[in-house]
């Protein structure tokens, strides 16, 4: 069933990516000037110009639609990334209710083996962190802390690179649009450089699809770099809020052995 909700979610992000910036890019060619300063309707530009953005496009030369086409393919990419970690980076996926409820009643009645069972029965991140307190139990609450603090920084290491492929997206949208816009402008100064200096609407159609690729790449870099961050700090904040509770569960431990302190204290006296 996850896996259904995740694939539509997907499905209705994809669709709306793609829509939005046909629509934004066919509202900012509405209105046109032309060499005397006129308007000129969003039907009169079409008339010289054929396809819209299907013309912006496939009439940047192959170099410049395989770049379109790498741009889409990043975004959508950055989209299933982003789908997928809002759907894991959740308190019921990281640190299950019934986990925690197993743990504190085991804690509780003072029976570790039956609160690693627990964890070993509902692998999450939260049992990682809990299953490697406990491996450490015997060997006194300084170990324990180090061991859980060493759990958290690998457990959120493995978040971050998940996450860091959001990041990966966002950093190449921008690198494609002005890699498109270079390979454009080289195009115009080649064209320029061929006597086609006379042709001015032409130059102006040639200049204008070569930054309409640094326009999608921001399109694609600006939610994706914002969704990382979010995530990302959503991340970090369960992670410190998993290390909190674990330290809870732990906190009778530390009675203990200081209790097993003192009893070899008093002995070391008697024996001298």
């Amino acid at each position: 069933m996850n896996k259904i909700k995740k694939s539509l979610m997907a499905m209705m992000i994809l669709i709306g990516t793609c829509v939005a910036p046909v629509a934004a890019l066919q509202s900012m060619g509405q209105e046109l000037t032309d060499a005397n300063g006129n308007a000129v309707s969003q039907d009169a530009s079409q008339s010289k110009s054929s396809g819209g953005f299907y013309e912006i496009v496939f009439g940047s030369g192959i170099v410049g639609t395989i770049l379109w086409f790498t741009l889409f393919g990043d975004g959508a990419l950055a989209i299933y990334f982003c789908v997928d970690c809002s759907i894991m980076i959740k308190p019921e996926k990281l640190m299950p209710k019934k986990l925690i409820d197993q743990v504190q009643r085991a804690m509780a009645e003072g029976d570790i083996v039956a609160a690693m069972t627990a964890c070993e029965n509902t692998p999450s991140v939260m049992s990682n962190i809990l299953l490697a307190a406990f491996q450490h139990v015997e060997e006194g609450f300084d170990v324990i802390q180090e061991a859980v603090t060493a759990a958290s920084d690998l457990e959120q290491e493995k978040l971050g690179q998940r996450l860091n492929w959001i990041s990966v997206c966002s950093n190449l949208g921008p690198s494609l649009g002005l890699l498109g816009t270079v390979q454009g402008m080289i195009l115009t100064f080649q064209a320029l450089a061929s006597g086609g200096a006379g042709d001015a609407s032409a130059l102006a159609n040639s200049i204008g699809q070569a930054l309409w690729t640094t326009a999608g790449g921001l399109i694609v870099s600006i939610p994706s770099l914002t969704a990382f961050y979010s995530l990302r700090n959503n991340a970090n904040r369960l992670i410190l809020r998993m290390t909190a509770v674990t330290m809870e569960f732990l906190n009778g431990l530390r009675n203990v052995e200081v209790g097993a302190g003192e009893e070899v204290m008093e002995e070391v006296p008697e024996m001298a």
